[in-house]
């Protein structure tokens, strides 16, 4: 297949390169699109070098698909033209996830509800979808009432700029500064801009998000998002309470066999999901289970996952190939 990446030159834009090789995702041509002053410039793939080329020269390739990392403008912008020209697109910013015409996709968790039909599909955000991941068979299980969820996110998940903040700190250099405080040896408490509630945007995506994916306009869910001196890997800290009882050996059970899905439970081992662990890898890592004792039928843990990888590149990836599966089926 023709598949264009738009902000090829990103931290997400690699990982698409990244994982479509490593998933031997089948690609005939890469169309690498990014801004005006990368354009002639070279990027990697396959053991090619492909040439970067600007959107216009992409649409004239009619690619059969195009996986979007450049942020919610230039998707509002440009991803109609992409679905004008045939292409089915999938977005990773946030432009289009919260449209009630446009599926916000989790493949684990309703992939079922893709088909050959769907032109234009939403890539959740990164911290949504370790979320949903791990929430998805509890809540058929025992049905969710309530969940509290605090981020700690790492500075990938904000981009290169910010990746070179935390370096050059940790270097003892002055640069670029993508927070209004240091982060490194700092913990922030904003991730994205504050609404007049007091919520940041980052916070209500989680929330709306996680209740688009699993259904539910009804749950109860309440967030605070925190960037930490972490390179790559969001963690978070949940605490849901269920309409019914549950065994925690069933809990387990269920989140074990979930696809995607890795239980690290033995605290007495010192085994829990770490970022310096879960970098590189595709899973949702879910450990430090335990009931919360403070409050009937409430569980707590611990869920960290690779935010550049399933919580971003390798979640729309699955996505194209959930759906061109479907085609070629």
């Amino acid at each position: 297949m023709k598949v264009a990446v738009l902000g090829v030159t990103g931290v997400v834009g690699q990982t698409f390169l990244k994982i479509m090789a490593e998933r031997s995702f089948l690609v005939s041509e890469l169309l690498p699109v990014a801004t005006e002053r990368s354009i002639g410039k070279k990027v990697l793939f396959n053991d090619r070098e492909w040439e970067i080329i600007n959107v216009e020269t992409a649409l004239t390739a009619k690619p059969d698909v195009a996986l979007f990392s450049a942020g919610a403008d230039a998707s509002l912008e440009l991803a109609p033209r992409f679905v004008e020209a045939g292409c089915t697109v999938i977005d990773n910013s946030s432009a289009w996830r919260m449209h009630p015409d446009v599926k916000l996709i989790v493949p684990e968790v309703i992939g079922h509800l893709l088909s050959s039909e769907d032109k234009l599909i939403a890539n959740p955000n990164c911290s949504t979808i370790q979320l949903v991941m791990a929430l998805c068979s509890l809540h058929k299980r025992y049905g969710i009432d309530r969940v509290v969820v605090s981020t700690y996110q790492s500075v990938s998940g904000t981009g290169a700029n910010a990746t070179r903040q935390y370096e050059n700190e940790k270097d003892g250099t002055n640069g670029v500064m993508a927070y209004p405080h240091p982060i490194f040896a700092n913990v922030i408490p904003q991730c994205d801009s504050f609404e007049e509630d007091g919520y940041t945007n980052e916070e209500i995506k989680v929330v709306n998000e996680t209740r688009k994916i699993l259904g539910d306009d009804s749950l109860r869910i309440t967030c605070t998002a925190v960037r930490v001196p972490v390179p790559v890997s969001h963690s978070e800290s949940v605490n849901v309470t269920f309409k019914n009882d549950f065994t925690l050996d069933e809990v387990r059970s269920l989140l074990s066999t979930f696809p995607g899905v890795v239980v690290q439970d033995d605290p007495a081992s010192s085994i829990y999901p770490m970022p310096i662990t879960a970098t590189g890898r595709d899973e949702v890592f879910v450990g430090r289970i335990r009931r919360d004792s403070s409050h009937p039928n409430s569980l707590n843990m611990w869920i960290v996952s690779d935010n550049l990888r399933k919580g971003a590149a390798t979640n729309a990836v699955q996505i194209a190939e959930h759906i061109f599966g479907k085609v070629h089926a």
